[in-house]
């Protein structure tokens, strides 16, 4: 059995040891190293890398939101779950703008927590559950999304509803190549390709290919390369500044079969 490879990072030395020592009693997870927060901590952490990194946000010098921006954007195949000790909303909305996955406060349980790292692996971003339950914190999302679209200004990368296998597929699809393509790029099936296709579209609630392209390019959640990317994502430069002005893109959803 392949293990979730998790690695820490917290201020607090005895807070790691403990927290090891009770993940590692957990046989599908692997402690694969702990830490402090400095200068060498995000090239420590990556230097392995893991499946998911637990971060405290309560960090000095680098705090702990700017570290998980900062992860987030270079590896975004890792995934965070903030372990904190501040229940407040506005660290939760932050914890959301950096991409985290999971927002859990220090108290919790070590069997809850383990449950909640498998939950992340397997592509579920808990912390939007969290959110539902403060509707607060729901109420700004919502508004950061539409104020900074209407207003035309780049968005922060928010958490993408995705799984680290959806954004990949996205995208290849982003530089034009078709599902066979990606399918030998990634080694599965073509019908994986498919299935991982209409998932992104369910989930994005999106038409067809080119615009999951394009809210996936708007909202950052798959880098733009110039002068790389071919069709469907070249026409979609305009379609952006649409969705920027808040103008949903309208059509008839591909069917199954066009994926």
């Amino acid at each position: 059995m392949e293990k979730i490879k998790v690695f820490i990072i917290d201020t607090n030395s005895i807070f790691r040891e403990g927290l090891c020592q009770s993940l590692g009693r957990t046989e599908d997870i692997e402690i694969v190293g702990d830490c402090d927060i400095d200068e060498e901590s995000i090239e420590l952490a990556m230097s392995f890398p893991p499946d998911i990194l637990i971060l405290d946000i309560g960090l000095p010098l680098l705090s702990g939101l700017d570290l998980a921006r900062q992860i987030t954007q270079r590896s975004p195949r890792i995934s965070i779950i903030v372990l904190t000790t501040y229940d407040d909303d506005e660290y939760l909305f932050q914890a959301i703008k950096s991409g985290a996955a999971g927002y859990l406060i220090k108290d919790v349980m070590a069997d809850e927590l383990a449950s909640v790292i498998r939950e992340v692996v397997h592509g579920d971003n808990v912390i939007t559950d969290t959110v539902l339950n403060r509707p607060k914190v729901a109420k700004r999302v919502l508004e950061q999304f539409q104020d900074l679209s209407l207003m035309g200004i780049a968005m922060e990368r928010l958490s993408a509803p995705l799984t680290p296998r959806e954004l990949e597929v996205l995208d290849y699809v982003a530089h034009g190549l078709i599902n066979k393509q990606v399918a030998h790029k990634l080694g599965v099936s073509e019908q994986t390709v498919k299935n991982c296709m209409s998932s992104i579209l369910r989930k994005l609630d999106a038409n067809d290919r080119t615009q999951a392209v394009v809210l996936a390019l708007h909202y950052g959640w798959i880098p733009y390369h110039v002068g790389k990317i071919s069709k469907p994502a070249t026409a979609t430069k305009k379609a952006i500044g649409t969705a920027r002005e808040g103008e949903k893109l309208k059509g008839r959803r591909a069917p199954s079969a066009n994926l």
